[in-house]
């Protein structure tokens, strides 16, 4: 072999040996990113975790603060709000009642004929009404001017045998969902507006004064029966058909809880008893907190650049407005110090609230070999074109620990609620059933997180007593809740039971 030959060979043996070593190298830092990342994951699972010790401790907390919330105003986070409601449906209501439901850019209106035991609902219409941006930031006068006149238009639309009684008034349950000061069943002040409203001539209003003065503008006779809230009005749906229904909780974009406490189990209530013996408290529960809950570095980063630091600290670990968002706070923690998705952080990850919660379930749901929904909503929200799935599994495993955390939680918190009401055991083997409804998009359609909730109360509870608890689906209690209210609070049921 000649010199050339022998140098080229030299030559080409070095540039071999320089590749592999290149190789060797990205290989090695690949898999240090790949370690890192997983570190980064490992640390979050930990910091997550939610021993049956720990949902005991949590249980053990929300009772202590409604005992609290119930003794003062102040008392507690929780504000365990008088809701004035001292009569649940019993199925006995008969009638025509409406309801009016806002709680967002939409309002809806709806008309129920009630047909007592036997009939039950006999027929029921609504209609979905959109607000103009314009009237969201006008008047008070204006915004209930527009909804008065949509709801005279629907009232124009009563069909055959779709009438009040004769010399009878028509009644409303009106469901606001804004926080307001309750002062009675049918009356309560606007404390701020919330969801892209302000109008600032409402603050301190009384909102069922506003619709009533609206309604007698547009020539409308009717009566605002019961103001509620859609926690109360699940509450309502659900005692409607299954009168074991004792508390109803929202697990939806935010949550809530709402539950049938004993009159006299209230030391803050100063007015005479209702003669039902009972109350609805509205428990406000989004707001709970506890140095027992697992909070981790990405929820106080989440909190601290909220709307409302240091507020709703339990809604923002276990409701849908929050599980996508803290998923991306994860994934971009995993993408800025392990490279996670390459060497350069993809920017959408970096846009606040870009991946929602029906994202993140989508990509917990995904049942296929290689994963490709994970793989399409990357590339799709996060314009992610390119990732193997190991990557996708990571993903996967994510979007687990930030859900089961949250059902988890959900379920502390209702078995809170069976403890204050002295059903979380059986006394003297007496079996009674207690029925908790539930609503809300993140309880209906996310199936592992519902699955994972229901496992983990019969879990706390033990197989004996979660016999007899059971969770049941309360559909629409915005809607035909309050008007189901209206019924119970009609002033023409008084006169038939005086």
């Amino acid at each position: 072999m000649g010199k050339v030959a022998v140098g080229a060979a030299v030559v080409c043996a070095a540039a071999v040996c320089a590749a592999t070593a290149l190789v060797v190298r990205h290989r090695m830092r690949s898999s240090g990113r790949w370690a890192k990342a997983m570190a980064i994951l490992r640390e979050f699972e930990d910091k997550c975790g939610t021993p049956i010790g720990k949902l005991h401790q949590v249980a053990d907390a929300m009772t202590v603060e409604m005992h609290a919330g119930l003794a003062s105003e102040g008392g507690s986070k929780l504000k365990m709000l008088i809701s004035y409601v001292d009569n649940l449906p019993t199925g006995d209501e008969k009638g025509l009642f409406y309801a009016l439901d806002l709680g967002g850019t939409n309002f809806r209106v709806l008309r129920v004929l009630l047909g007592g035991k036997e009939d039950r609902v006999v027929k029921q219409e609504f209609e979905e009404v959109s607000i103009p941006p314009y009237l969201m930031t006008g008047s008070s006068d204006a915004l209930f001017d527009y909804i008065a006149e949509a709801l005279a238009k629907f009232v124009a639309t009563e069909g055959e045998g779709l009438h009040p009684s004769p010399g009878q008034q028509r009644e409303l349950g009106f469901t606001f969902s804004f926080p307001v000061q309750q002062t009675s069943i049918a009356s309560g002040t606007l404390i701020k507006w919330t969801k892209g409203f302000s109008i600032e001539d409402t603050f301190g209003q009384d909102v069922v004064g506003e619709l009533t003065k609206a309604m007698e503008r547009v020539g409308l006779d009717m009566r605002v029966a019961a103001l509620v809230n859609d926690t109360i009005g699940t509450l309502a749906g659900g005692r409607y058909y299954k009168q074991d229904v004792i508390a109803a909780v929202i697990l939806g974009t935010g949550t809530n809880a709402a539950y049938v406490e004993r009159a006299q189990a209230i030391p803050k209530w100063h007015g005479l008893l209702p003669r039902s013996g009972e109350m609805v408290i509205n428990m406000e529960w989004g707001n709970f907190r506890s140095s027992h809950l697992p909070l981790t570095e990405y929820d106080q980063a989440l909190d601290v650049e909220s709307l409302n630091p240091g507020e709703q600290i339990f809604e923002k670990i276990i409701s849908g407005m929050y599980l996508g968002e803290i998923v991306r706070r994860v994934l971009l923690k995993m993408a800025q110090e392990a490279a996670f998705f390459g060497v350069d952080v993809p920017p959408k990850l970096e846009i606040p609230f870009i991946l929602r919660t029906p994202h993140m379930s989508a990509m917990h749901h995904d049942t296929s070999s290689d994963l490709r929904v994970v793989g399409s909503k990357l590339k799709d929200i996060l314009e992610v074109p390119n990732t193997s799935l190991k990557m996708r599994k990571a993903i996967v495993e994510l979007c687990d620990i930030v859900a089961t955390r949250g059902a988890r939680l959900s379920a502390a918190g209702i078995l809170g609620i069976l403890k204050k009401l002295g059903r979380d055991t059986l006394r003297d083997g007496e079996k009674q059933k207690s029925v908790i409804a539930l609503d809300g998009g993140l309880f209906e359609h996310y199936t592992k997180f519902r699955t994972s909730m229901e496992s983990t109360l019969k879990e706390l509870l033990g197989e004996e007593v979660s016999e007899s608890i059971v969770i049941e689906h309360s559909n629409d209690g915005s809607g035909i809740g309050a008007a189901l209210l209206a019924a119970s609070h009609s002033q023409y049921m008084e006169v038939a039971e005086a």
